[in-house]
């Protein structure tokens, strides 16, 4: 019996021929039977993959057989089997669009100047020592409404891209000497907000090893975390336990929901919180 898997991972290490990984990933997962989103450029690779958990595995061997991608972090969680709609692997001069390729630096250490990585453990021992501690989300705000971590600062973005205007707008000035503390889906995002962050004067910042994801896996709702973890795929949210909170509301009629569905256009891109009773999802083919 098939048991669906999705795998989400990323890698910054310097690679000189980002298009001969493309070729590579690419029939490595095709072979694979897998489906999903790979990014490459110069900077590493950035993935979320899914199939049957035996495919799966075969392809993070293969990944980790390449020298520079051997201690690669991979997080595995449940899937559907129908969570992307088709393999797509593709260049791009980032693997996360802040739009500053240029200031990114990377090292076979990873991002340079990056902040320091904390454990969800660690993340607790800072906060019992601290009172002064800064929760920065760094992702869209769209995935904030439906969960976050306790009293964090949500940016108003809807892009990452927005967050280099954001950070330059002076808005976050009064958190550079506090301890600030910067979260994601998978701590990609982080890698290089924390980068960014250092270089416009924040003293003190960090970056949750391993993101909201490895956060979950540790503490489920038993922490601080909050809500539901928005997922770029075709489960759209997921959450660590059955004791979630409902933190968003339904745009049509405020009831609480974590839902988000394609609407007014079911075939459109745009994305809306709305209740099953007021958008109920097609029945049959």
């Amino acid at each position: 019996m098939a048991v669906p898997k999705i795998v989400l991972f990323y890698k910054f290490t310097p690679l000189a021929d980002p298009e001969a990984i493309r070729l590579w990933q690419y029939t490595l997962a095709s072979a694979h039977n897998l489906t999903g989103r790979i990014l490459i450029s110069a900077h590493g690779i950035n993935g979320t993959v899914g199939g049957d958990i035996g495919d799966v595995k075969k392809y993070v061997r293969g990944l980790r057989g390449y020298a520079p991608f051997k201690d690669t972090d991979v997080k595995w969680s449940d899937g559907t089997g129908t969570d992307f709609p088709r393999l797509s692997v593709k260049v791009r001069r980032e693997i996360v669009t802040f739009g500053v390729p240029d200031e990114v630096k990377v090292d076979e250490h990873g991002v340079v100047g990056g902040g320091e990585h904390l454990s969800p453990l660690a993340l607790h021992a800072l906060m019992s020592d601290r009172d002064d501690v800064v929760f920065f989300d760094g992702r869209n705000r769209f995935e904030a409404r439906i969960g976050r971590f306790r009293d964090a600062i949500v940016p108003d973005v809807a892009t990452t891209r927005d967050f280099v205007a954001e950070l330059d707008s002076g808005r976050y000035d009064h958190l550079k000497s506090r301890p600030v503390v910067t979260y994601c889906t998978g701590g990609v995002r982080c890698e290089v907000l924390s980068a960014l962050m250092r270089n416009r004067g924040f003293d003190e910042v960090y970056q949750l090893d391993g993101g909201i994801v490895r956060y979950g896996e540790t503490f489920g709702d038993g922490g601080l975390w909050e809500g539901s973890l928005y997922v770029f795929d075709g489960r759209v949210n997921v959450d660590f336990s059955s004791d979630a909170v409902t933190l968003g509301t339904c745009s049509l009629c405020e009831a609480p929901t974590s839902r988000y569905r394609n609407h007014p256009d079911v075939n459109g891109r745009a994305q809306t919180l709305v209740c099953e009773t007021c958008v109920p999802d097609p029945v049959g083919p």
